[in-house]
């Protein structure tokens, strides 16, 4: 069973073979290879998927070790490659369901009405006066958590509020953003 290397020891064996990218990685990857794969996990949600994006942070590491300026941070180096490899495998999925939805939705013979992006349009149009109705507020809140989809602790950051006062305002907007919507209809 291989055992963890301290930061201080994994400092010295990166001084020790500063320039020798075969063992340098090698021990790396006897330390750390599990921490990664689990931090990966939790952002992937699937093992094997895991495993190819640690691996590839590796293959990564290795080849562009001669470049790195201090080898004793390839293991940060190694942990932002494992978060960023992980980001593009959620991107990727992402757009792959959407591609995935739109040939299932095309294949079952639904084909979109020829009128429904002027419906959208008119729709969204709708919505967006409804929105300049509202007080100053709400409308932020609102459009911060559903057009850029910040959760609450984020737009309660960006507007300077609390949690609460997110809460609050975005309950009332909805509200009364649905009996604007309603009083249209």
């Amino acid at each position: 069973m291989t055992q963890e290397l301290t930061r201080t020891e994994l400092g010295s064996v990166m001084t020790d073979i500063r320039w020798d990218a075969d063992t340098a990685v090698e021990e790396l990857y006897a330390a750390h290879y599990r921490q990664l794969v689990r931090l990966s996990v939790l952002l992937v949600r699937d093992v094997a998927t895991a495993e190819e994006v640690v691996q590839d942070a590796f293959v990564a590491v290795h080849g562009r070790w001669r470049g790195l300026r201090e080898p004793d941070k390839a293991l940060a180096y190694l942990r932002q490659a494992v978060v960023n490899r992980s980001r593009s495998v959620l991107r990727h999925r992402g757009v792959r369901d959407r591609y995935v939805a739109t040939q299932a939705a095309s294949a079952s013979g639904h084909a979109p009405a020829a009128d429904e992006p002027v419906l959208l349009t008119d729709r969204r149009g709708r919505v967006l006066d409804a929105l300049r109705e509202l007080p100053a507020r709400q409308r932020e809140v609102l459009a911060l958590r559903y057009y850029l989809d910040l959760a609450e602790a984020d737009i309660a950051a960006a507007l300077g509020i609390s949690r609460g006062a997110v809460k609050s305002h975005a309950s009332r907007g909805a509200a009364a953003l649905r009996t604007l919507l309603k009083d249209e209809s």
